[in-house]
């Protein structure tokens, strides 16, 4: 069931209900427009990942702003990307099982739906999919270029899959993915370009040895919002994958740019939104958000507007706020915005983005894809 809303259109912020997932739209539509010119000069395509906002609404803007159109990475991400009017989707990951592939194929009789593989018997599967649905599908050969997850290795292993597509009936070869997903947290500024360095040098041979072998890439996709103007700039990437930038989050905060100051390129511009509701305990603040209303996986949440007090020992409906740890102190009533840890999985706790400009509540976007995880 949909929970009800936590807003109304025109309320006050101070009268939303919490927990509550907010959106700063101005620094939202900064963050939009910020990435938009920085990649305008490279000439690269833009495909923005939809796991992060899970949200048609924010799709269509992320396209109009040029975008070609988005990630996915389950198949029930890209109906509700296609439901919602976006005509073009990437599922940058591997879709295994009959039902899965049925319905992907039946996606792409209604838009552009591409597909990543990385193994000869799924391949078998996609093909023989696209053939009952009588479309062609798009695939593209993910390669390891140090991500450690998905992929086969570069060079001749994805040589030989792509060999495969290509000869497949029901299936066009479309390049390859590339994305090094752990690349996109290296603290040091030169560790992390360093990493995508040797992505790229992996992606760039591997995309020689196809063409060698009569095979263009018409997509060589991947970066993120760590590292995405060192794929621009490569001369390799053609399809950039960015998604976290438009929200930006506290362990993204924790990164370091060229001269070791805090990554500040984007803008935090999404908030869990809270109450304290306790004090019982002395200098300690009780907020009722917690491990229902955001994801921990990647560490505390940061207070927002007092970024020197501690959150800590989360519950299922708790939070604790440190006073004790520096001179600000909080009333019950008292309401106060969070930085997520983790900004993609926090979405995916809720069912409402409460859009805020000026302190008013200006929209309500339902979370759309919340959820579709198959």
């Amino acid at each position: 069931m949909v929970s009800r809303s936590p807003a109304e259109i025109g309320m006050s912020l101070k009268d939303v209900d919490t927990p509550a997932l907010l959106i700063e739209l101005d620094a939202f539509e900064r963050n939009l427009r910020r990435l938009a010119d920085a990649i305008a000069p490279t000439g690269v395509r833009f495909r923005p990942h939809a796991k992060t906002h899970r949200s048609p609404v924010i799709a269509l803007r992320q396209m109009a702003l040029g975008a070609v159109g988005v990630c996915c990475q389950t198949v029930g991400e890209a109906e509700t990307m296609v439901l919602g009017g976006v005509p073009d989707v990437l599922v940058s990951n591997q879709v295994v099982g009959s039902g899965k592939l049925a319905r992907l194929a039946a996606l792409a009789r209604q838009a552009r739906v591409r597909v990543c593989a990385d193994d000869a018997d799924n391949i078998v599967a996609i093909d023989k999919a696209a053939a009952s649905y009588d479309v062609r599908l798009d695939v593209l050969v993910e390669i390891d270029v140090g991500n450690q997850r998905c992929g086969v290795a570069p060079g001749r292993p994805a040589l030989e899959l792509a060999q495969q597509i290509d000869a497949a009936p029901a299936l066009r070869f479309a390049g390859l993915q590339a994305y090094h997903g752990k690349s996109q947290h290296i603290r040091d500024f030169a560790e992390r370009r360093q990493a995508t360095k040797e992505a790229v040098d992996l992606t760039a041979a591997t995309v020689a040895l196809l063409k060698e072998h009569g095979l263009d890439c018409e997509t060589v996709g991947g970066a993120g919002t760590g590292t995405f103007l060192s794929e621009a700039e490569s001369g390799h990437y053609n399809e950039l994958q960015a998604g976290s930038y438009i929200f930006m989050d506290a362990d993204y905060g924790r990164n370091q740019k060229e001269d070791g100051t805090p990554f500040d390129d984007f803008e935090n511009s999404l908030f869990v939104y809270t109450t304290v509701i306790s004090q019982a305990k002395k200098g300690i603040a009780i907020v009722d958000a917690g491990l229902k209303a955001m994801s921990f996986d990647s560490g505390e949440p940061v207070v927002a507007d007092a970024p020197e007090v501690p959150y800590f020992g989360p519950s299922d409906e708790h939070g604790r706020l440190n006073m004790e740890a520096s001179n600000k102190t909080f009333a019950v009533g008292d309401k106060v915005r969070l930085i997520p840890g983790h900004c993609d999985p926090t979405v995916n706790l809720h069912d409402w983005y409460i859009g805020i400009r000026n302190g008013r509540v200006e929209c309500i976007w339902p979370v759309a894809g919340r959820g579709a995880s198959a």
